[in-house]
């Protein structure tokens, strides 16, 4: 039996796994920064040691994207450093590693979807923290382990767009959305499943990087308006451009992510954007 060790259990995507773990043949150990620290090597040595892990998914991060403009210490610590330290102990002990990224690691100038080898260009300290958490990774290189790179992150649980959107959309009669921002949004719970699934057939000699988001392509205007047109909410979308709603760090305005490589690899489908909100919004109770 595979001893997988999650990491950032209660984060988004940890926490879809832990709701899909009863599914697999895995054991699964959860953790969170209270119970196991990865900025500490040791930790995690004595940790992977004691329960005989096999297998890790590092799904712990620093996301705070405006924050971290201003506590690049702390970013650094959880989006490189520790993933640094993961990738050692990983290498050290023949350990199968799958790290999620982001697509802040591109600056969004693009014009067509983001291929894994396309030049990466971070306009914001998130970015090249994640970016800098991939390069300790691949330099270090542990055996079959990959990065999966993903955009736009909701589910049922966690602070997410979608819920704010909820929220405010039964709070207040209109809303202005940013609709120059372009990309597709992931639903946690599939990309959680994608990782399972494809877990027993990563078999490489060099770190690979995948991209995953769901199907499509929109902007936050998009998203909104669909948001209350599937949880049946009467508040008016009104489309602003960024500039109307600035925040510290940068956001990429395009960051289309091209999925085929995952697909053809793993031989996997993925499913289009509309029908994985409307499962989330189902599986919260916004939809019958």
């Amino acid at each position: 039996m595979t001893n997988i060790l999650v990491t950032g259990s209660n984060g988004q995507v940890g926490s879809e796994i832990r709701e899909l773990s009863k599914e697999y043949d895995y054991h699964f150990f959860f953790t969170s920064k209270d119970n196991l620290d990865i900025t500490n090597k040791q930790n995690i040595k004595d940790f992977i040691e004691r329960n005989e892990i096999n297998c890790i998914i590092n799904c712990a991060a620093y996301t705070a994207v405006d924050k971290a403009e201003e506590d690049k210490i702390n970013a650094d610590l959880v989006n490189r450093k520790a993933v640094k330290k993961l990738a050692k102990i990983s290498k050290e002990k023949d350990i199968k590693l799958i790290h999620i990224s982001t697509d802040y690691v591109f600056d969004g100038t693009n014009h067509k979807p983001y291929c894994e080898e396309f030049k990466t260009k971070p306009n914001s300290v998130y970015g090249q923290t994640k970016l800098d958490g991939e390069n300790e990774m691949i330099k270090i290189n542990p055996y079959n382990s990959i990065i999966i790179r993903t955009s736009w992150i909701y589910s049922s649980f966690g602070n997410n767009f979608v819920k704010t959107m909820l929220r405010h959309g039964r709070e207040k009669e209109e809303l202005g959305v940013i609709f120059d921002q372009i990309g597709t949004p992931t639903y946690a719970r599939y990309l959680a499943k994608t990782i399972l699934d494809i877990l027993p057939n990563i078999n490489n000699d060099k770190v690979t990087i995948y991209n995953y988001s769901n199907e499509g392509v929109l902007s936050w205007y998009d998203f909104s308006k669909e948001i209350m047109k599937m949880a049946k909410i009467d508040c008016k979308i009104n489309p602003i451009e960024t500039f109307e709603y600035p925040t510290p760090a940068s956001r990429p305005h395009y960051s289309l992510l091209n999925k085929s490589k995952i697909k053809k690899e793993f031989n996997i489908s993925i499913p289009y954007w509309k029908d994985s909100l409307d499962e989330c919004l189902k599986r919260m109770g916004e939809r019958k």
